[in-house]
């Protein structure tokens, strides 16, 4: 199993400020279609939705999967996969007061056919670090993006 974390302060010095409600607003729109917002993802379709969440099939780095994702307004959104060819989870959290927001995601992810420590493991686990790293990054730009967008206060 692969555990990575890596938080970020939403609003670092120079950058368009972002309030809690904008990042909440920003994951909910990544959950329903992440592909502004994670690179490596090729598709993203809903295919059902319950009281506080949906299901998604995605292809992500190739490989078709299935995440049921749970949201807590203002707080988290929590992606457990279903299916595919790998087991685990990977929740984006909202982190601190207005004065110092962050963003965190952590995940736990498993290869589904291969051994705990292997050479295959380890190269996947360096793969996903580096992708799902770089989907923090790339959330809070897109967020910022939307945030900029006039159509947005709408």
């Amino acid at each position: 199993m692969i555990y990575v974390s890596k938080e970020i302060p939403a609003n670092a010095p120079g950058q368009q400020p972002l309030s809690r409600s904008d990042i909440w607003r920003g994951l909910v729109m990544k959950a329903e279609n992440a592909l502004p917002f994670v690179p490596g993802m090729a598709k993203c379709d809903v295919i059902s939705r319950f009281d506080n969440g949906l299901v998604r099939d995605i292809v992500f780095r190739g490989e078709d999967a299935r995440e049921r994702i749970t949201m807590y307004p203002e707080e988290k959104v929590v992606f457990v996969r279903e299916s595919g060819n790998v087991d685990g989870f990977i929740v984006n959290e909202i982190l601190g007061n207005d004065n110092d927001l962050r963003l965190r995601f952590s995940f736990a992810l498993q290869l589904v056919d291969a051994p705990s420590d292997s050479a295959e493991e380890r190269e996947f686990r360096a793969i996903m670090e580096r992708d799902y790293l770089k989907a923090v990054d790339a959330t809070l730009g897109a967020i910022r993006q939307m945030v900029a967008d006039p159509a947005y206060a709408a």
